[in-house]
């Protein structure tokens, strides 16, 4: 009667073990370090809305594999969705500008492509006005910001890590600059 019991026992525990799945991480687009945020500031850059495809915008990493294949990684998720993470991200490096009066800015990312062992490229169109009543002022620019990367996940978002702070530093030097023309990235 033991016999039975123990195989039982033995043939549950084999099947459990053969049912683990790994465990999912989770990443940000948040730096770790902390920003050199000043209490002195005087204006601000408030982001109005960001839109993403929706191939990229889920809470799963999606990544480029070839010309025309995307991969969904089920183990490496964003610690919100895309987007949430994107306007976090964003929002935390231009809290850094040492901008005069109030902006706001409209975020279109046309590709947010994560490619291992290659690149991550951001392809944005952003518009950037003036939040100042009767101050109409507004600039339209595009900007294609390519990091190179490693092959690891952990390399490709610190690569977008990367291109959202060069994002960030053109949206804030655009606001610092009298005349309303796009900087070079």
């Amino acid at each position: 009667m033991a016999f039975p019991l123990k195989f039982t026992v033995f043939t549950a525990l084999l099947l459990l073990a053969a049912c683990r799945s790994d465990p999912i991480q989770f990443h940000t687009l948040t730096p770790a370090q902390v920003g050199n945020h000043s209490t002195t500031t005087v204006g601000v850059i408030q982001i109005e809305t960001i839109s993403l495809p929706p191939q990229v915008d889920r809470a799963q990493i999606v990544i480029r594999e070839g010309n025309s294949t995307l991969a969904i990684l089920e183990t490496h998720w964003w610690g919100a969705t895309l987007v949430e993470e994107l306007r976090s991200a964003l929002a935390d490096q231009l809290s850094n500008s040492p901008v005069q009066g109030k902006y706001s800015v409209r975020v279109d990312v046309q590709r947010f492509d994560s490619v291992p062992g290659q690149y991550a490229l951001m392809d944005v169109i952003w518009r950037l006005r003036s939040a100042e009543p009767g101050n109409k002022a507004q600039v339209i620019c595009r900007s294609t910001l390519q990091t190179p990367s490693g092959a690891s996940v952990d390399e490709l978002v610190l690569a977008q890590q990367n291109n959202i702070k060069r994002l960030a530093a053109l949206i804030s030097q655009a606001a610092t600059r009298p005349q309303a023309s796009c900087p070079s990235s």
